[in-house]
């Protein structure tokens, strides 16, 4: 049944589409895997993930390859979107497993920046204790500074660094699993 009330068709997918000369071109050449295994060129896959970045992340897209007709082969179809999603699962899983490694990292930075803040605060108290002057004034001051530059990498890592590579796992879930249309020009 038609909606009526509301005016608006539904929105198209949104698509991406690359023109090729052979199948080949897609695929790293250096790489010996098989064909459904094979990396793609870094040409094609920077094209890919640019083109899927203009578009909003929930938004549907398809990838459509054309090329000519003479080097359509038959049931090539299947393994090309196989060897399409593959490729960007294990970009999905390698940028899942550096965005674990970041966070670990940034734990570190944590609490490695933590325990310096306190020794400084400490050490800040034991100079304004024993001494009363410009020097103690100097220490305090200074150690009141760096304490707290020690945790800029940690508030960095957790408050602005991961989203990039948030996104980018996002982008990479959404390639693994894109329609892709071969057709002949």
């Amino acid at each position: 049944m038609p909606d009526i009330g509301s005016g608006a068709s539904p929105q198209p997918d949104s698509t991406i589409e690359i023109r090729l000369g052979r199948l080949q071109q897609l695929f790293n050449s250096l790489d010996p895997s098989p064909f459904h295994e094979r990396d793609l060129d870094q040409d094609a896959e920077d094209y890919l993930v640019d083109s899927a970045d203009e578009h909003p992340l929930k938004k549907p897209l398809t990838l459509i390859i054309h090329m000519p007709a003479e080097q359509l082969v038959p049931d090539a179809e299947p393994d090309v979107v196989q060897a399409i999603h593959n490729y960007f699962a294990y970009r999905m899983a390698e940028t899942e497993r550096r965005l674990r490694l970041f966070f670990r990292d940034g734990r570190i930075a944590l609490v490695t920046g933590l325990l310096f803040l306190f020794a400084c605060i400490l050490l800040r108290q034991l100079a304004l204790a024993v001494g009363r002057g410009v020097i103690a004034q100097i220490a305090d001051e200074g150690l009141y500074i760096v304490g707290w530059v020690a945790m800029w990498r940690p508030l960095e890592i957790f408050l602005y660094d991961w989203r990039p590579i948030r996104h980018r796992h996002r982008l990479f879930a959404k390639l693994s699993r894109i329609p892709v249309v071969v057709r002949a020009i």
